[in-house]
């Protein structure tokens, strides 16, 4: 294994820890890459199509590497009832993606997630954890805009 993934030893070897493994890989490296598929199936002693099928069935794991800023869209009940999948089209027309994609300036990634816990907002979407409430199509675009000039 490389040293590069030498933390695995964090999660111990057992199958069991899989998960745990997985997790300390995406925290260190901000998503699961190919060369990591092979260093955590070597580290549990798995097939990596084994491992690969872990990380495709559980939403927490990307295979993409993430954008500078990470947008999530709250598709909770209130935010949807207040419009949410209309922040998320305005958000795929204006950078270009879809929920799970970066664009090609490694800028943004979407995603769309169950509930940001802010539902006085609705609709809302958090940039890398900063919440922005009560959107509108305007709102969206101007707050996409200033993080674009911003870099």
């Amino acid at each position: 294994m490389s040293s590069r993934f030498a933390f695995l030893s964090e999660a111990g070897m057992d199958r069991s820890s899989l998960i745990k493994g997985l997790q300390l890989v995406q925290k260190k490296e901000g998503f699961i890459s190919d060369e990591a598929i092979s260093a955590v199936a070597g580290h549990f002693a798995m097939s990596e199509a084994e491992v690969e099928g872990v990380v495709s069935f559980y939403a927490q794991f990307k295979r993409n590497k993430p954008g500078k800023y990470q947008l999530s869209v709250c598709d909770g009940t209130a935010c949807h009832i207040k419009g949410s999948s209309l922040i998320q089209e305005w958000i795929s027309m204006e950078l270009g993606i879809r929920p799970g994609e970066t664009d090609t300036d490694a800028l943004f990634s979407l995603e769309t997630v169950a509930c940001l816990g802010c539902c006085s907002l609705a609709p809302v979407m958090s940039i890398n954890g900063k919440v922005f409430g009560k959107l509108d199509r305007k709102g969206t675009i101007k707050i996409l805009k200033d993080y674009r000039k911003n870099g």
